[in-house]
């Protein structure tokens, strides 16, 4: 990698950045290409599971480090390392909560449900098991999660891993979950289709929605290394 480049590497979310209704175009696969032929690393910064994700996208072995349940767990698509930055769900929380019929997504540390009207019965739980633990909102879904758990820490580990500067990081995101996250790199792009709050306070927001708002990032990182 050349040692002029300022934006390094590129952190992405997945759902409504690189993927519309979960599935990445090929022109958006391409710029992928692009970027890391550029000698760029990209780092995939998402709430799912990682099974979930599987089920949607085949081509993890584009993205050098996955982030996957929100920050909680690490992946490493080209070894198969997995590394959690917290304890596994609580058993008790879980068992509550499915006590009561909600719908539950349970991951390796996270725990997942959909609003409304579920989000109130997971914070009803959380206060009255006395658990310290966090409910982060993203459009639809409610994720629950140790405190201090989130993108920014996942990201800051991986990248702790690559001997790479936050600044040196270009942040792509969509929704509520990517704002601390955006906030820690160097320069922070809002997609077009983003909410507005994220893109109020985003250095750049695309003219593109989706993968075409990601394939405009790339573009101009490869032409002029220059975003904010």
């Amino acid at each position: 990698m050349g040692a002029t480049l300022r934006f390094r590497a590129i952190a992405s979310d997945y759902d409504g950045t690189l993927a519309r209704d979960g599935r990445v175009d090929r022109d958006t696969l391409a710029g992928l290409e692009r970027a890391r032929e550029s000698g760029r690393k990209l780092i995939l910064v998402t709430g799912r599971e990682l099974p979930s994700l599987r089920d949607v996208f085949s081509h993890l072995h584009l993205f050098d480090w996955i982030v996957a349940e929100n920050g909680a767990l690490l992946h490493h698509p080209e070894t198969g390392e997995e590394r959690l930055l917290c304890p596994a769900p609580s058993a008790e929380l879980v068992a509550n909560l499915r006590k009561q019929g909600v719908p539950l997504s349970v991951g390796r540390c996270i725990v997942a449900t959909v609003r409304p009207p579920h989000d109130v019965a997971v914070l009803l739980a959380i206060k009255q098991l006395n658990l310290s633990l966090q409910v982060i909102f993203n459009k639809e879904s409610v994720m629950v999660l140790p405190r201090g758990i989130n993108k920014t820490t996942g990201l800051s580990a991986v990248l702790s891993d690559l001997g790479l500067s936050s600044q040196s990081v270009v942040g792509i995101g969509d929704a509520e979950n990517d704002h601390e996250f955006l906030s820690s790199c160097g320069c922070s792009v809002a997609v077009a289709n983003a909410l507005p709050a994220l893109k109020r306070r985003a250095d750049l927001v695309t003219g593109g929605s989706y993968g075409a708002g990601v394939i405009e990032v790339i573009n101009r990182l490869i032409d002029t290394d220059r975003l904010c």
